[in-house]
């Protein structure tokens, strides 16, 4: 028998503030603008609100989430390629042909290198992807970019600016590695009560966004008029080559419908919060635009993308969206 949900309330209310996280962050991004000295002293809090972000994913997880690993290895392989290809190489692409100033070509790049964004399971969910997959991917590219992401800002944007690859791989430990481990570990202790919490989870998520894009539009407020436009349009063309090349990525390697879709959301959208405060903490305000703007975009364009394939479920995939499996995440 499947457990009761303990908040059905609650979790409603979650999976709203997931909907209509684009409207809340596009607002936070406005008030910002409009009044930036009230929430420039945020700016410190930027990485524990990441931080917080990454531990309710850490509560989140599940064996089960582990568990595709061993029965669709290919699949899971052919994405996390092609999450940690695509994306970086486009952002090096974009930072040519827009001739990009350094600041934010290096912003760019570091959104480019990022991990999937966890909006990407439920935008899985609604377009009726493989929810499982989505989990898996996410989870693993999120595990691997201690490595991979300090590495290859190195490789891809060092000759934009003097890049601290020691320094990102201990910022991304401390942000990103240390409480998903924290969160895992409170699951194992009190089960029961992560039980409880979760059904939250969102609303701190989307809360915890909200947070961090005030902090960087304020500080970067004086700037960003002057680059809003083109920063736009290497964010728009970032995610979208992001989603078409990762459904060709997937369409090429012979993977079902369901699972095409899933790599298409993992590859083009991204962990654009770990951007944002990887930015704050070892570039500046104007690096980390990129990022606060791929927030609101991509959750715009998911949401439009999984309306449209909602309307054209697969059979694989509407056997996979069960109604309880709606992930409790948003970022």
């Amino acid at each position: 028998m499947p457990q009761q949900n303990p908040a059905p309330g609650l979790s409603a209310l979650s999976r709203w503030s997931a909907t209509l996280t684009p409207v809340i962050v596009l607002a936070a991004g406005g008030l910002a603008l409009l009044t930036p000295a009230t929430f420039t002293p945020l700016a410190p809090a930027v990485p524990w609100l990441l931080a917080l972000i990454m531990l309710g994913m850490g509560m989140t997880l599940r064996g089960s989430d582990f568990a595709i690993v061993a029965r669709r290895p290919w699949a899971l392989l052919i994405g996390t390629v092609a999450h940690y290809v695509i994306m970086p190489g486009i952002a090096w692409l974009l930072t040519v042909v827009l001739h990009l100033e350094p600041m934010l070509a290096i912003g760019v790049i570091l959104v480019g290198c990022c991990p999937s964004g966890t909006a990407s399971n439920v935008m899985n969910y609604l377009a009726k992807g493989d929810v499982a997959l989505s989990v898996a991917m996410a989870t693993v590219s999120t595990l691997l970019a201690p490595v991979l992401t300090p590495l290859l800002v190195l490789l891809v944007g060092g000759h934009y600016l003097p890049v601290d690859a020691g320094g990102l791989l201990v910022s991304i430990l401390q942000v990103v590695l240390a409480p998903i481990v924290v969160g895992l570990v409170l699951r194992r202790l009190f089960p029961r009560f992560i039980e409880r919490v979760t059904p939250a989870l969102p609303l701190v998520s989307v809360a915890g966004i909200a947070l961090v894009v005030l902090a960087v539009v304020s500080g970067a407020a004086a700037s960003i008029m002057a680059v809003a436009g083109v920063v736009l349009v290497a964010v728009v063309l970032h995610n979208l080559a992001g989603y078409l090349l990762g459904y060709g990525a997937a369409r090429l390697s012979g993977l079902d419908a369901a699972a095409r879709r899933t790599v298409a959301f993992e590859v083009g959208m991204q962990n654009s919060g770990l951007a944002v405060t990887l930015a704050a903490q070892h570039f500046n305000p104007v690096a980390a635009l990129p990022g606060a703007m791929f927030s609101v975009w991509h959750n715009v364009s998911g949401s439009l993308l999984a309306a449209y394939w909602s309307r054209h479920p697969t059979e694989r995939g509407a056997q996979v969206a069960e109604p309880d499996a709606v992930p409790q995440r948003a970022e």
